[in-house]
């Protein structure tokens, strides 16, 4: 998927630098990103499938891992947050109009610059998942509940992208894997 990658034109990031080896994504004023256009063609999922890959904040003290991807259908997604609120939230923005920080997805991880730290998000029609390093971080059921964006730039990343928000970061080994329907 690598080479599908492009700028999330974000007024203020910094240059992306989409490599063989990662795509490496700055600090901007105070946010950049990249995305992946390619998402809204037939081939990708809006439910049933898992995200996973490799995120390293190399400088800063916030937000290095942000992803955001589609929710049951082409016009819903969420964001699952990494590093943020000063470096250490995590959690889904936004569920009932309340970000990662407010809802009960929160959760507190110490992350360190110049680690790698493993990341699985899934999407099925009932609930979000998502796990740091094989330890489960969020579970929350979303039936019945409004999913949606948070306020700010990071519509830019739609349909499928990252950012990093006071920090600058590299994703690698970004893969997605369709999951059965079954629960």
């Amino acid at each position: 998927m690598i080479t599908a990658w492009e700028t999330a034109a974000i007024p203020d990031q910094g240059a992306v630098d989409v490599a063989v080896d990662g795509l490496r994504i700055p600090s901007g004023k105070p946010m950049s990103g990249v995305r992946f256009s390619a998402w809204r063609s037939p081939q990708f999922p809006v439910t049933n499938y898992a995200i996973e890959y490799e995120a390293m904040r190399v400088e800063g003290r916030d937000i290095f891992g942000m992803v955001t991807f589609p929710v049951g259908d082409e016009e819903t997604h969420a964001t699952f947050v990494l590093g943020g609120w000063g470096g250490t939230v995590t959690g889904i923005s936004s569920i009932d109009f309340s970000d990662a920080n407010e809802n009960q997805t929160r959760g507190e991880h110490p992350f360190e610059n110049d680690r790698w730290y493993r990341v699985r998000v899934e999407v099925r029609p009932g609930d979000l998942r998502a796990w740091i390093d094989g330890k489960i971080v969020v579970n929350v059921s979303i039936k019945g509940r409004h999913v949606g964006l948070r306020q700010g730039y990071v519509d830019h990343c739609l349909p499928f992208g990252f950012a990093t928000y006071g920090s600058a970061a590299v994703i690698r080994a970004v893969t997605m894997t369709r999951l059965s329907s079954e629960h």
